[in-house]
């Protein structure tokens, strides 16, 4: 059985977010969240919001044992991007796309 969770529309490009998100992949949940709180990034507290989320989905189907939970797949896929733009010298327009990213996680039992 399967458990999974999405977050959609995170305000960080998702290179950033790819670079904790293989950090914990394969491992049990008990060791990515402990990876996580301490890991020094901002992508680590979203994948852990993310993680914790999965996990109480997986608490709501009593066929599921959480204690035997491990991240079977975690992927984070590129969302829209918002395009700003800054004023630079003579009246030229600097273009800056802020990146947005979707991250899924999906657990299974061993």
């Amino acid at each position: 059985m399967e458990a999974r969770a999405t977050a959609k529309y995170l305000r960080i490009s998702p290179y950033k977010a790819r670079l904790v998100a293989d950090v914990v992949r394969g491992k049990p949940v008990g060791e990515a969240l402990s990876i996580l709180r301490f890991m020094p990034k901002k992508g680590a507290r979203l994948v852990k919001k993310v993680l914790e989320s999965a996990i109480a989905n997986a608490e709501q189907n009593p066929q599921i044992d959480v204690d035997s939970l491990y991240i079977k797949r975690i992927y984070v896929d590129e969302g829209p991007r918002l395009k700003r733009y800054q004023p630079r010298a003579m009246g030229r327009a600097f273009p800056i796309i802020k990146r947005l990213s979707h991250i899924t996680v999906i657990l299974d039992e061993k």
